[in-house]
């Protein structure tokens, strides 16, 4: 049966009501993502969490600066496609003009739901007028690097790595395509077409990362850049951010992503019709098998 198709006396087993925590520090709100028994991995009641919470700073005039991080080893292994509180057919208050996916079919279900709680919500969160540190350690995967890059900077630990793997079931790239406009696209194909951890050094030396520092020395160096930041104007910080967003967008970053979110979907609806399952079949456990065995096989 495909995977579009609402399962039968399947109950949701969220293992936390709190998948996100929040904290202010002087200028700076700390937002941590903290499924760490699933390694962070996204579902919608953690997405939604998020815009709680990114909204919360915004609104906050004491809040200068906003820092993203995962609790525990990782900062995310990406959308949650297997845990028991994956709620791909849960409905939730949508924060954009769009209708509820559940019980739509097709292939219109997982259209309408990524458009909203994926492509729609990163897009809001690039947008936030104040300044955004994503602060990444261990594995930022798929889902996570939409996270982080949306983010103005990245901060990185040296054991931290990135990478998308999701060309294995059959889709170009996770939903926020812009692995074009973080790394050289010829770099960019590489990394879609292997599949292979990216290393933070690596990552640093193309300009996707801001930072690379000793993992016990993460959280103090990114508290150390935002509070420095906090000391400029509000405005000027929102305005450049404005300025540098917009130059992206100039290059075609919005128009690119748009088309690529249609590829993706395409992709989805080939993979139900052909195996009866949107992901080509694979869970989270097939996938970080498949991810280890592309990098047992690096040169």
């Amino acid at each position: 049966m495909s995977d579009l198709v609402p399962p039968k006396d399947v109950e949701i087993t969220y293992e936390t009501e709190t998948p996100v925590a929040y904290a202010v520090e002087g200028p700076v709100a700390w937002i941590t993502m903290d499924r760490t028994a699933f390694h962070n991995a996204q579902n919608s009641q953690m997405t939604y969490a998020l815009d709680d919470a990114f909204r919360r700073a915004v609104d906050d005039d004491a809040v200068k600066v906003i820092v993203l991080r995962g609790a525990g080893k990782h900062f995310s292994a990406g959308h949650d496609i297997g845990t028991p509180g994956r709620d791909l057919h849960k409905s939730f208050e949508r924060r954009h003009l769009t209708y509820d996916h559940v019980n739509k079919p097709g292939a219109e279900l997982l259209y309408a739901r990524e458009h909203e709680v994926y492509l729609g919500m990163c897009r809001r969160w690039r947008d936030i007028p104040k300044p955004t540190i994503a602060m990444v350690q261990g594995a930022c995967i798929a889902g996570g690097l939409m996270l982080a890059w949306v983010c103005d900077l990245i901060v990185a630990s040296d054991d931290a790595y990135f990478q998308d793997p999701v060309v294995r079931m059959g889709i170009p790239g996770v939903e926020y395509f812009a692995h074009a406009f973080e790394m050289h696209p010829r770099i960019a194909k590489e990394f879609l077409f292997l599949g292979e951890r990216m290393p933070a050094a690596r990552a640093y030396e193309l300009g996707m990362v801001n930072r690379v520092v000793a993992r016990d020395q993460l959280e103090d160096q990114t508290r150390a850049i935002a509070e420095k930041i906090a000391l400029m104007p509000r405005l000027g910080l929102s305005l450049t951010k404005q300025a540098v967003n917009h130059v992206e967008d100039l290059r075609g970053k919005r128009t690119a992503m748009d088309a690529v979110f249609h590829m993706h979907h395409f992709a989805h609806a080939q993979n139900d019709l052909v195996s009866g399952h949107s992901l080509g079949g694979l869970d989270g456990k097939a996938m970080a098998a498949g991810n280890r065995r592309a990098d047992e096989g690096k040169a």
